[in-house]
């Protein structure tokens, strides 16, 4: 029986990831959350689990085989990371989420640390490396109002992005935290088409019936209202966008042997969950 801690469980990888792994007999689950009584997924234990409560660290991952580690999304996440793993035992399998192509940042910075703390760790690990999530299309903190109003503001400047469902991310990481035949190994993983954003609405327009329209906004328009950390995460990965960094790869198939969802598919799938809340 193996155990397996997800930080993040109610993620859009982690829910998926834990319904994949629930469902096989020699697996158990631990939910981590900072709140465990808001996990309520089948078969999964509720953990307590916080980024804030370095405390509590030891006695979630106690007993662990592996941790599905979201990595989180604060200007500290390295010293943090490094500090949650020196908490597990060497034999620890370390899958990061992290995102497409990190060797693309400048040497030293954010994300290269937060994937070097895990390499550094002695632990055995694997990297994902994943596009942009579908998901931020059904998801009212992200793009799910402005579509509702047929909008789709983004500082594109006519770069493409090869969207992905989070539930291929979640098939990759079900056979990483399981299987010592990709240790040491970093994945990117997309979606199997680029789109322009103006291809994005109308593949939006056709799924819902009822237009769609791209709108061209400013770098800093798309990111009035924030500040410090996650302002310069925000601007970073928009410059990253119009350097094309999001681009098709073939890492769903490798690891899982069948092809990524395309953008239309989860669009067709997942319809209803577009309409306003």
């Amino acid at each position: 029986m193996s155990r397996v801690l997800i930080t993040g469980v109610r993620g859009k990888t982690g829910a998926p990831l834990a319904g994949l792994l629930a469902a096989r007999d020699d697996v158990e689950v631990l939910g981590g959350s900072s709140d465990p009584s808001s996990v309520q997924l089948p078969g999964v234990r509720p953990t307590a689990f916080s980024w804030d409560d370095p405390a509590g660290w030891a006695t979630a991952v106690d007993g662990v085989d592996a941790i599905y580690l979201v990595r989180p999304d604060r200007e500290d996440a390295p010293s943090l990371v490094a500090d949650l793993l020196r908490a597990t035992t060497e034999r620890t399998r370390v899958v990061l989420l992290s995102e497409q192509d990190a060797d693309s940042f400048p040497p030293g910075t954010w994300a290269p640390e937060v994937e070097r703390a895990v390499r550094d760790s002695g632990r055995s690990w694997t990297i994902l490396r994943p596009s942009w999530f579908a998901q931020v299309f059904t998801d009212d903190r992200f793009l799910r109002g402005d579509v509702a109003e047929g909008r789709l503001p983004f500082p594109a400047r006519g770069a493409s992005l090869a969207w992905i469902d989070a539930r291929d991310i979640a098939a990759v990481a079900e056979l990483a935290v399981l299987d010592d035949r990709l240790a040491g190994t970093v994945h990117e993983l997309s979606g199997p088409e680029a789109l322009t954003l103006p291809e994005t609405a109308a593949a939006l327009t056709e799924a819902l019936d009822r237009p769609v329209e791209h709108v061209e906004i400013s770098v800093e328009e798309a990111v009035t209202g924030t500040e410090g950390f996650e302002r310069w995460l925000f601007v970073t990965t928009f410059d990253r966008v119009r350097a094309g960094v999001y681009a098709v790869t073939d890492g769903v198939e490798r690891v899982t042997g069948r092809p990524a969802r395309s953008f239309r598919e989860f669009l067709a799938e997942h319809r209803g969950d577009l309409a306003p809340s």
